[in-house]
């Protein structure tokens, strides 16, 4: 987002130039492994670098984003760290508004489901917590980027406020960097003109360790939000191994989801400790409730 105009012509102050300096080494050190703790600021209630009082001089100096340190996610709050998905292409008008419901009861992050389903689930969640998530060149990532360009725009104008897109991963494959670069951009700029977050997934089950860094490196490059390990829909899906090499590509500054293959609490809390900031699962009320010690019933909506 642009400043406001009779913003945009201020100096920048000393307190943000000590700022710039703090994030700097902050990376330096973290990049060779050192300890850094961030500044609190004079109001005590939240580090530094988050307070609003302290990065409006950066904003108002011209920033477009500011990036916060994000590394494991945590378990003391499960649902809001679960995608509860449905993304299964024999989904039910009824079992998407199912999903919808158990997202308003146990407050998921967000209810995934494919495209044609986004306007519904917008509508039966409009004004609570949880969102609207969708995909783009799902499952295959085989599409060209203009048509994920579209698949994206359409989904953010029918009230998705998430977009996981499917790399190309014939072309990751072939060393067509670029047409991997320009796919991912493709997704990523519509998400960020919109104030949609961005999740591209990698399907880590098809690659080599050395394509998974590409990736996760493309993806960072391209302004992702979160780079996601896989669709559901490959001969494997997320694995403790991929979440911490994806984490350790990208560093701190953006998120890494493990879908695919989470079923139960235990799984996720092994994927939150290597990483993981979101988790993907059809399993979510399931997972909610045995974090709470409940009985959980059978899932009845496999899809992910």
């Amino acid at each position: 987002m642009t400043p406001p105009s009779s913003n945009r012509n201020q100096p920048v102050t000393a307190a943000d130039l000590r700022r710039l300096v703090e994030i700097v080494v902050e990376e330096a050190l973290a990049a060779c492994h050192e300890t850094y703790t961030p500044a609190r600021c004079t109001c005590h209630a939240v580090q530094f670098e988050c307070c609003p009082h302290q990065v409006g001089g950066l904003l108002d100096a011209g920033a477009a984003r500011l990036g916060l340190r994000a590394t494991g996610g945590s378990t003391s709050d499960i649902a809001s760290i679960i995608d509860h998905t449905l993304l299964k292409p024999d989904a039910t008008r009824s079992e998407v508004e199912q999903v919808c419901r158990e997202a308003l009861e146990f407050g998921f992050a967000t209810v995934c489901v494919n495209p044609t389903w986004v306007s519904l689930s917008a509508r039966l969640l409009q004004g609570a917590v949880s969102r609207v998530c969708s995909v783009a060149g799902f499952p295959l990532g085989s599409t060209t980027a203009d048509v994920k360009h579209y698949e994206t725009r359409r989904a953010i104008f029918d009230g998705a406020r998430e977009i996981d897109m499917v790399i190309n991963i014939g072309a990751l494959k072939s060393g067509d960097l670029a047409t991997v670069g320009r796919d991912i951009e493709a997704v990523t700029s519509a998400c960020r003109e919109s104030g949609v977050l961005s999740k591209v997934i990698i399907e880590a089950a098809l690659l080599t360790d050395e394509e998974k860094v590409a990736a996760c490196t493309l993806a960072k490059a391209a302004g992702a939000d979160f780079v996601k390990t896989s669709t559901g829909f490959a001969r494997a899906g997320a694995t403790i191994e991929d979440v911490a090499l994806m984490r350790r590509v990208v560093g701190p500054g953006i998120g890494v989801k493990a879908a695919g293959g989470v079923k139960d609490y235990k799984a996720l809390s092994a994927m939150v400790a290597a990483g993981a900031t979101r988790i993907g699962a059809s399993a979510g009320v399931r997972i909610v409730q045995e974090s709470r010690g409940m009985t959980a019933p059978p899932q009845p909506h496999a899809g992910y």
